[in-house]
């Protein structure tokens, strides 16, 4: 629109420039105007040229601030999802999250059959198989995060702010309640600093290529989910992500 407007500027500008210049001004003096409208000319094919590449610039920096949070936003996914196989729920404190990290263990389990026999009534017995799960040892939670800052993990990158978790329970069938989390950030905050009107339409955006809706968002506390609401690109590495 603004690119439109800019265009019509331009022909009704020119257009009464045209009609000065035959009914106002001196023939001698035509050539000072032609400069001026050289310049003009100039101005508008400068402004046309930087409206259009306004949005591609914006959706080149806007892909690189969001890998930037996504990235944050997995390694605390991946930590809820170790404290919750561990103590069996997830935690809305970053810094036992942390410490979780630091001094937590899985345990390295086995699984085997036993054969059994049982009684099948009136002196007649079954063999069967029983499962039997056995603990072979323990690994320290924090070789899963190697090569991650998750000590910094809670900090939104380029804000002065962190990343708030919340944690809650849904029942998935009578009787029955889920643990869930959910961490999300306004699309607002990611992007300050750019084009407002772009922002506008960016937390408009209903999905697709794009991030659907206000927020870059990992988890649910409506449904049980640990998924972020990105597309999968920016799950494929940085050069996808630039193009």
């Amino acid at each position: 629109m603004t690119t439109i407007l800019i265009i019509l500027a331009g022909i009704l500008v020119t257009g009464l420039l045209a009609y000065a210049i035959v009914n106002f001004i001196p023939r001698k003096l035509h050539w000072i105007v032609s400069i001026i409208l050289i310049a003009l000319a100039a101005l508008l094919v400068y402004k046309i040229n930087f409206e259009i590449r306004k949005p591609i610039k914006f959706n080149k920096e806007k892909k690189e601030r969001y890998a930037k949070v996504i990235s944050k936003l997995k390694v605390l996914r991946d930590a809820e999802v170790a404290h919750k196989k561990v103590t069996g729920t997830y935690t809305a404190s970053g810094e036992d999250l942390i410490k979780f990290i630091d001094t937590a263990k899985f345990a390295l389990t086995q699984t085997r059959n036993v054969p059994k026999t049982i009684n099948v009534g009136g002196g007649i017995t079954k063999e069967i198989e029983e499962r039997v799960v056995d603990t072979i040892g323990y690994e320290d939670v924090k070789t899963q995060f190697a090569g991650t800052d998750y000590k910094n993990m809670m900090k939104i990158p380029d804000t002065d702010q962190n990343f708030k978790i919340e944690v809650g329970f849904i029942e998935k069938i009578a009787g029955l309640k889920a643990p869930v989390f959910e961490i999300k950030v306004d699309k607002g905050l990611i992007l300050k600093g750019m084009d407002m009107n772009l922002v506008k339409q960016e937390k408009e955006a209903i999905g697709g290529e794009e991030i659907r809706g206000e927020y870059l968002r990992v988890g649910s506390l409506t449904e049980v989910s640990e998924d972020g609401n990105w597309p999968p690109f920016y799950d494929k590495g940085d050069k996808q992500i630039n193009e």
